[in-house]
């Protein structure tokens, strides 16, 4: 097996290379998303990520492959998927969507809904911290709405995931947070007035493009009785998870309660409770076989150097404080994307950004928040993240029709890079007003 930091190797990439052509390539030739499975691409990669790899035996090989799929991280956003789909659909079995649906309905008009479910989704993602638990929540009944007033289900699931990435790039409790301002070394609350300066006004700027897309909803829809009762799961459930209880027990209590009203008020018995448990959970089935290829095959890009060999190209050249600015970017960007999750390609990149920054004076909050806007950004638009393939697989859509509303993640690119470009909030660039790290 080879040694745990490996030599740059750019053939490490291929299984990358293999997959977008595969899954992207095709699916565009073909006019149809929905022609190539994910999972297909996944498989086909990971034969060629295995295939490919040199210095061991198959058996260790494959080994290699079962490590990164078996990686903590990876089994716990399988777990969380598990609970996630039980949750939903014993919720949905419930009543609970529809609740929820006449409850917002009986609020808010029909022109702004599209807007009022993004600003709920930046409130309630930067309470709980995770923009996955934000999107299993809000994507039910962002779906629930979309049925109701004519507005494109893509369009509210792209509403619902751009409120996530807000929160998921500046709660306090976010994991892409506590790691970027950890390898940074610098406090959360200066990361966060960096990043505020910055995302602020790309956020009401999508708020306003929302506004636009949703006026032309019907507004002559009559929403039904709210039952108060069947809306209290999503109400626990935000509450435990603003007040950080651990978001698998918050998922599993939330999907007790859901059951408990459902006998409660009739809505289904006891075998109807098991039966919408099992199939939320078989829901899930083809977002978790994602998950799990995704991790095996990229431990071996990792392991083989693809990952090495990228960082190496992007900071050989570095002459300037706006080009290592961009290296960093460009590190987490792409570490992103081989990972699919932000959090893990932030603890492969935190390290590497803080030697630049210290090498062209870069203040450690500066760092840390390019390295977290980069990360979201990226992490809320590729079609084979988490976030995506969870809010496609709750709204019945594909994530490529999600992908052509989401603003926010796009605007919170260009404005990183605007930001770079001109330095801006020059306050908090420079090295010399940059913090000590947090006790």
């Amino acid at each position: 097996m080879k040694p745990e930091n490996p030599s740059p190797n750019p053939f490490a990439l291929i299984p990358l290379g293999v997959f977008l052509i595969s899954y992207l390539a095709v699916s565009l030739a073909a006019g149809d998303f929905y022609k190539m499975p994910i999972t297909v691409a996944f498989v086909l990669s990971s034969v060629v990520a295995i295939a490919m790899s040199k210095g061991a035996t198959l058996h260790s090989r494959i080994e290699l492959f079962c490590k990164g799929a078996a990686n903590s991280n990876i089994m716990l956003m399988v777990l969380i998927f598990i609970l996630a789909g039980a949750f939903a659909q014993t919720a949905k079995a419930m009543g609970a969507v529809d609740a929820t649906v006449n409850l917002t309905l009986s609020i808010l008009p029909g022109n702004v809904l599209a807007a009022g479910v993004f600003l709920a989704a930046c409130v309630i993602s930067v309470s709980v911290g995770t923009s996955v638990g934000t999107i299993v929540a809000l994507t039910p009944v962002a779906a629930g709405l979309s049925a109701q007033t004519g507005i494109s289900p893509a369009l509210m699931s792209a509403v619902v995931v751009s409120g996530a990435m807000f929160g998921d790039n500046l709660s306090f409790i976010s994991d892409t947070t506590i790691v970027a301002t950890r390898t940074q070394g610098c406090k959360m609350a200066d990361k966060f007035k960096t990043n505020f300066h910055i995302v602020m006004p790309f956020a009401i700027l999508t708020t306003v493009i929302y506004i636009l897309l949703g006026s032309g909803a019907q507004t002559s829809f009559a929403s039904g009785e709210v039952s108060w009762i069947r809306v209290l799961p999503y109400f626990v459930v935000l509450a435990a998870a603003v007040m950080g209880v651990n978001v698998m027990l918050v998922l599993l209590g939330g999907t007790v309660l859901c059951g408990l009203i459902g006998l409660l008020t009739g809505a289904f018995d006891v075998w109807g409770w098991t039966t919408s448990m099992g199939a939320g959970i078989n829901g899930m089935g083809e977002l978790i076989i994602v998950t799990i290829l995704a991790g095996g095959m990229l431990e071996m890009i990792r392991y083989n150097g693809g990952l090495a060999w990228i960082i190496q190209k992007m900071t050989a050249k570095i002459n300037s404080r706006r080009g290592a600015e961009m290296s960093i970017a460009g590190v987490v960007s792409f570490a992103n994307l081989c990972t699919a999750n932000n959090t893990i390609a932030l603890i492969m990149a935190g390290p590497i950004a803080k030697e630049i920054a210290q090498r062209f004076h870069i203040a450690p909050n500066r760092a840390a928040s390019l390295l977290d806007i980069f990360s979201c950004f990226v992490q809320g638009i590729i079609p084979y993240g988490a976030q995506l393939l969870m809010a496609a697989s709750l709204s019945g859509v594909s994530p490529v029709s999600i992908m052509q509303y989401l603003y926010y993640p796009y605007l919170l690119g260009i404005g990183a890079l605007l930001a770079i470009w001109v330095g801006y909030p020059r306050r908090h660039t420079e090295a010399e007003n940059s913090s000590a790290l947090d006790a």
